[in-house]
């Protein structure tokens, strides 16, 4: 039973910070200014819904996948890094008349074609909280081989890294009401940046692993 609350404890502790849920808030309604509150409930729902499936095969089944492809980590991580990087560059440009653009076009069956790509990867689940997931999945069968306990405990930190995205998406518009269209426009360029920053970061900690695997090579 301890072995299982700490299998739950050390996914939540390593993915509720990366995933930041709440953070991220700013980036859901940037994204759905146009949407109704209903298709942002629906949205945010299959996001969560989303989230939970790619961690859990990133968890389970990301380091098998990799390997039969020949893909390594540092490749992912630069791959994923652009992207994020491409994602907070087009938030910083996007301009007001544009927001106003998406709020008079967007129809109500369009937001759940966007639940995956980018609102749930790379937004939600990016490349740091994959690149995370596969450690955590990686350390946990070759310590405990899958244990049923083990993958109950994964299963059900999981679950609730899946709720505080619900949660923190489903009642984004009430933390826009209190901060108001400036104080969550502050937030968004603001997170929109610190966004760019992390994809540099990431796409720099996969470069540099490649090159000291070159380095290690040639040496």
């Amino acid at each position: 039973m301890q072995e299982a609350a700490q299998t739950v404890l050390l996914v939540l502790v390593t993915l509720f910070p990366i995933v930041d849920p709440l953070g991220g808030s700013p980036f859901f309604l940037a994204q759905t200014s146009g949407y109704s509150p209903e298709a942002r409930k629906k949205l945010s729902w299959r996001i969560a819904v989303n989230s939970f499936f790619l961690l859990v095969a990133t968890y389970f089944i990301g380091t098998y996948v990799l390997a039969f492809f020949g893909i390594s980590l540092p490749v992912v991580q630069v791959g994923g890094g652009l992207i994020v990087i491409a994602t907070g560059w087009s938030l910083l440009k996007q301009k007001d008349d544009e927001k106003q653009d998406v709020q008079t076009t967007v129809q109500p069956q369009d937001p759940l074609r966007r639940a995956f790509y980018p609102l749930t990867l790379p937004l939600t689940v990016g490349p740091a909280s994959i690149s995370a997931a596969l450690t955590l999945g990686a350390n946990a069968a070759h310590h405990h081989a899958y244990h049923p306990v083990t993958i109950l405990a994964a299963l059900i930190g999981l679950v609730l890294i899946a709720i505080s995205i619900l949660l923190c998406y489903r009642f984004a518009d009430r933390l826009a009401q209190i901060l108001g269209q400036t104080g969550m426009t502050v937030i968004t360029q603001l997170s929109s940046f610190l966004l760019v920053c992390i994809g540099v970061q990431i796409t720099w900690n996969g470069i540099k692993a490649l090159i000291e695997s070159v380095t290690l090579h040639i040496g």
